[in-house]
């Protein structure tokens, strides 16, 4: 039996596994394992990190069904203070390797922000349903897709269910879709619930699905306004914590992405690998 060291994180209630790459490791099989809830540590998803020719790091995540994601913007924070407090970095910053492309990290205090890859493909209302509710959405991929609609009630949302099927939508197939639900509270300040594609729930915090829902959101309350820069909104997640998202924006292009929160170690153990 292999004892594989592990470290579990929370980024605004987004939870991960973290463990170092290590030879003849089957990613699927152990994310399958390791992230059940049940018969597992338990997690939204496994971070695999090791070292890059491109970055300082790579990162690798596998969601919790065994799929692996380009990009998970609470889950890149939590691997870049994870390597802040193992590794000897000189400074304050570094950089991670992933399938979305090269992501910057920098701890800031307590906090720890990363510059996502800029947004592309932003559709708006390019979906419209009425089952069971009506609901308009909008697109963009902010290293992984995320539709977006801005509802008025949040909280009488059935997430798992219309998330589902929103998800599953031959709209967005083959590779399906994330879904947030968003709701105005001030024009700088949102609250965001989120299905996450690859965890098949909701979850109780999506970093990029964050982003993405304070993009399309500042847009559709600032329709005229075609450059800013440093706009800034904040996210209040299922967790309560808030996230801060800042960008720039210049002829209705967004980019120089920031996504800022916590970071925060939970355990630390073995896991048990039956060789």
């Amino acid at each position: 039996m292999k004892k594989v060291p592990f470290v579990k994180m929370s980024g605004a209630g987004n939870d991960f596994i973290i463990i170092e790459n290590f030879s003849g490791m089957n990613p699927k099989k152990l994310a399958l394992s390791a992230c059940h809830r049940t018969c597992g540590v338990g997690a939204d998803g496994l971070m695999i990190t090791g070292l890059s020719k491109r970055a300082d790091y790579r990162m690798r995540i596998i969601n919790a069904d065994g799929s692996e994601a380009e990009m998970c913007g609470n889950g890149a924070r939590c691997m870049a203070a994870y390597l802040f407090a193992t590794k000897n970095i000189k400074g304050h910053s570094l950089t991670l390797e992933t399938l979305a492309g090269i992501i910057h990290a920098k701890k800031v205090g307590k906090l720890i922000s990363v510059r996502l890859s800029d947004p592309r493909n932003y559709q708006p209302n390019i979906l419209e349903i009425n089952k069971p509710i009506k609901l308009l959405l909008s697109s963009v991929n902010t290293g992984v897709p995320h539709v977006v609609s801005i509802v008025r009630n949040i909280g009488s949302i059935d997430v798992k269910g219309v998330g589902h099927d929103i998800r599953f939508n031959k709209h967005f197939s083959p590779a399906g879709t994330n879904v947030n639900f968003v709701e105005k509270i001030e024009d700088d300040f949102i609250a965001v619930r989120t299905y996450e594609r690859g965890v098949e729930a909701e979850t109780l915090a999506c970093g990029t699905g964050s982003v993405a829902s304070a993009i399309i959101a500042y847009l559709k309350i600032n329709p005229n306004k075609m450059t800013q820069k440093n706009a800034s909104m904040r996210v209040k997640t299922r967790s309560g914590e808030i996230l801060k998202i800042s960008f720039d924006l210049a002829s209705g292009k967004v980019s120089n992405v920031w996504l800022t929160g916590s970071a925060n170690f939970i355990a630390q153990g073995q896991l048990l690998i039956n060789s």
